[in-house]
């Protein structure tokens, strides 16, 4: 054959047509509640702390459209083997930094932007690794945008700070957080 795949080509149709469609009333369909709500915390922490709406909408649009087609590729089974130990490293990292941010959160005074800023990185490196011939380089553009983006010490130290702006969102961000790692999902 030359190279042709249906199934190739339905699969970058479907991870287009969901790149185009990243829009709040869709994330419905692909994230459930208890990550949109915390999707909307980091929006609005995003926005005050830029001051710039645009800038923190594109920040949001760019974390759903990667995780939609990390999800689509997972489901068409896309990833090798070794693809898939990366993925077991990358969720690890994940709980790992949501445990830390809970920690964080919870006792006061402990927090540490560089901890913080290096799990986030580190997560980012991973994801890159993951879909690195599978994604094209506007996806990796759109990855690094949003983990540079929640990773700077400035804005972590912000957001940490224990009377704050950005305590209430914090305290959504953490509680969600929670429910994801009881429930397992991270």
């Amino acid at each position: 054959m030359d190279g042709f795949s249906s199934k190739d080509m339905a699969l970058k149709a479907q991870k287009k047509i969901l790149s185009s469609m990243a829009t709040k009333s869709s994330v419905q369909m692909f994230i459930d509640d208890t990550s949109s709500e915390i999707l909307d915390e980091l929006y609005r922490v995003s926005k005050e702390y830029s001051g710039n709406k645009s800038e923190a909408q594109k920040v949001i649009k760019d974390l759903v459209k990667i995780a939609v087609k990390i999800g689509l590729l997972f489901r068409n089974n896309r990833f090798s083997k070794e693809e898939l130990g990366v993925a077991q490293e990358f969720k690890k990292k994940l709980h790992m930094g949501a445990m830390t941010a809970i920690s964080f959160y919870e006792v006061d005074f402990t927090f540490d932007k560089a901890v913080m800023a290096e799990l986030l990185t580190g997560c980012r490196d991973l994801l890159l690794k993951l879909v690195n011939t599978h994604l094209t380089p506007k996806s990796h553009g759109r990855i690094n945008h949003v983990f540079n983006h929640y990773a700077d010490p400035e804005l972590l130290t912000k957001l940490y700070e224990p009377s704050g702006p950005f305590r209430p969102n914090l305290t959504k961000i953490c509680k969600g957080l929670n429910k994801l790692v009881e429930d397992g999902t991270i």
